[in-house]
């Protein structure tokens, strides 16, 4: 029977003060002025007309994402948290995430973020080098990047995580090892670290970097994870790594099939209406200037996954963690028995890829040759 999962809240702020040429999210650059006023008043009236979706739930976490998140001040946040604490029921424990990229740090700021109730930051660093910052087209510089970690800490959030690139254009091992030793250093809770890829619809597709060879690539993810295990990090998700009880929250609810309101320019929303029986996605107007233009609606529109595709559709998010998702999760969260998808599930496990038990997880071999085992959930004779 279908149930209804944790929910979260996803908060958009799609402004950067430069794209980068890897960059494949909705960002936009910021003028010198930022409609700060106008953006909260247009998030909240956003807000109303989802909440018929809370369906009576608490806030578990929130995720301000972007963009850089950071370039609105403390004021702005404030004037926002007025407005969801009204319309909202946060959890005890709820986890409120915001990005910040160094460049964007003021100590005076990020103190006050903090006694706003934002009790984690995800910081973009992705290299402590300048060759590669400036092949990234990254604002910011090495000292940035350092002094915006120490001004985190000393702001006092000690839930941080890091967020590091590898193979990069011209990377060799030890300069990745050195950017991971340098982000070890700060003794961060959490680490995001992924290779780069070139996505479409970016400057790096349209003009290709010469990134290393894949002997250099394999290299480069073996010693870093040999390394990670180290120094006590649980490799938890492909490219998520924590101390042990500080997996990032509100990404365990996307990954294993919760619940999250989507708010924002662009912000995407999956949401479970139980007594219906069905599972629906959002998307909100992409363009800050239509998102802003009183005559556009904030909803750009909606699907029900089909029936038939909430299995798979599960499975291929949960898969991508570790710990997968236990045999109840799965049925509570997608409304189907595990026999649904008994025949992608039997392939798996006969090619040593999936392990099931209470929980469904990829093996080993499964997270080795990921693509592979989601493949297989894509068969068209499923």
């Amino acid at each position: 029977m279908l149930r209804l999962p944790p929910l979260s809240l996803y908060i958009h702020i799609p402004w950067c003060i430069r794209k980068c040429p890897y960059c494949d999210f909705n960002s936009h650059k910021a003028d010198q002025s930022l409609p700060e006023t106008q953006y909260i008043d247009a998030l909240l009236e956003d807000l109303d007309q989802d909440l018929l979706w809370v369906q009576g739930r608490k806030i578990e976490s929130i995720f301000f994402g972007g963009g850089t998140p950071s370039l609105f001040s403390a004021a702005a946040y404030e004037q926002l948290f007025v407005g969801l604490r009204q319309r909202l029921t946060f959890s005890d424990s709820v986890e409120i995430t915001l990005e910040a990229n160094p460049g964007t740090f003021e100590a005076e700021k990020f103190a006050a973020y903090r006694q706003l109730g934002i009790n984690r930051l995800s910081i973009g660093i992705q290299s402590f080098q300048p060759q590669h910052l400036q092949k990234l087209g990254r604002v910011h510089d090495r000292d940035q990047a350092l002094n915006a970690i120490r001004l985190a800490k000393q702001a006092g959030f000690d839930n941080f995580n890091l967020d590091l690139m590898h193979g990069l254009p011209g990377q060799t091992v030890t300069q990745a090892m050195d950017d991971l030793e340098t982000a070890l250093s700060f003794e961060p809770r959490h680490l995001s670290w992924y290779q780069l890829t070139i996505e479409p619809n970016t400057e790096f597709y349209k003009r290709p970097p010469r990134l290393p060879e894949d002997d250099t690539l394999w290299d480069i993810q073996e010693a870093g994870f040999q390394r990670l295990e180290q120094q006590g990090f649980e490799h938890y998700e492909i490219s998520a790594f924590c101390q042990p009880g500080n997996a990032a929250r509100h990404n365990l609810n996307y990954w294993q099939f919760g619940d999250y309101l989507g708010i924002g320019a662009g912000a995407h929303g999956k949401i479970t209406l139980a007594q219906q029986g069905t599972i629906i996605r959002s998307h909100k107007t992409r363009l800050p200037k239509d998102y802003l233009n009183a005559d556009k609606r904030f909803l750009a529109g909606t699907h029900t996954i089909e029936a038939a595709e909430i299995g798979l559709e599960c499975l291929m998010n949960a898969l991508r963690l570790k710990q997968g998702i236990t045999v109840q999760q799965f049925e509570q969260r997608t409304g189907l028995p595990l026999s649904a998808v008994e025949q992608p599930l039997q392939r798996a496990r006969e090619l040593g890829l999936l392990t099931l038990d209470q929980a469904i997880y990829a093996t080993e071999k499964g997270q080795q040759y990921l693509n592979e085992l989601l493949a297989l959930f894509l068969s068209d004779d499923d």
